[in-house]
């Protein structure tokens, strides 16, 4: 059974190449961080914190565009594996009553929820927060 779990903490570094989010469990205590790139790290940070609307659709906007303008809806986003420090993620969308899920990067996945106020939910697999709180 998937864990709801919402975006704690977005850390930028300059330094870097790796930004780190970190996702906390909406009704507990457990989270973890998933290492992602600049882009996404930066359009999540202004999502989140300045209700960015960027003057142009930007990449995660295009995508939630394109779904809309198939008819579909924007559901969740569910990160449902991890292998070799590596996590796999689906963004799901909702088609005539039927969900539709679409292999994602998480970060990418977790952008695109941040796009909508409120944001969508996010899911993570139980064994998958079992084995990121291990590691």
């Amino acid at each position: 059974m998937p864990v709801q779990m919402q975006l704690a903490r977005i850390i930028i570094s300059e330094i870097s190449d790796n930004q780190v989010i970190y996702l906390q469990e909406v009704d507990g205590d457990r989270q973890f961080p998933i290492l992602i790139g600049i882009f996404e790290a930066t359009n999540i940070d202004r999502r989140v914190k300045e209700d960015y609307k960027p003057p142009r659709p930007l990449t995660h906007d295009l995508v939630v565009n394109v779904a809309e303008a198939l008819g579909a809806e924007v559901d969740s986003v569910v990160i449902s594996g991890l292998k070799e420090h590596t996590y796999f993620a689906q963004l799901r969308l909702k088609k005539d009553g039927e969900i539709i899920e679409i292999d994602s990067r998480p970060s990418d996945a977790i952008a695109i929820a941040v796009t909508f106020s409120p944001p969508l939910p996010i899911y993570v697999a139980e064994e998958v927060l079992d084995d990121a709180i291990k590691s």
